[in-house]
């Protein structure tokens, strides 16, 4: 059973297998001690908003149920996954194993 949403009505993301798309949380702030940080030097954000999972990787004939689901929040590594840009909207594509935690 996989689960797709649109994205802000746009796109249709399906992530296959073990992946879930993710839509990171916008940086916060742009000013910091009255000085002002470029979108080049800001770090990549590492929380975000599941907007779909894939149906689960499969191991010994059976399929692994996924620990996420759509609208969790959550953590993941700085470096993990890929980011790409569709229809003018960042999403990140991860591995589940990449995940680090559910927050709330």
């Amino acid at each position: 059973m996989s689960s797709a949403t649109k994205v802000k009505g746009k796109i249709k993301v399906t992530p296959l297998e073990d992946r879930v798309a993710i839509m990171p949380d916008d940086e916060m702030e742009s000013m910091r001690g009255g000085l002002y940080i470029p979108d080049t030097a800001k770090e990549k954000p590492t929380q975000g908003e599941v907007i779909a999972v894939g149906a689960g990787r499969y191991e010994k004939g059976a399929r692994i149920p996924m620990d996420v689901k759509v609208g969790d929040k959550v953590l993941y590594g700085k470096y993990s996954g890929t980011n790409i840009t569709i229809e003018g909207e960042e999403v990140v594509i991860i591995k589940a194993s990449d995940i680090l935690a559910k927050m709330g």
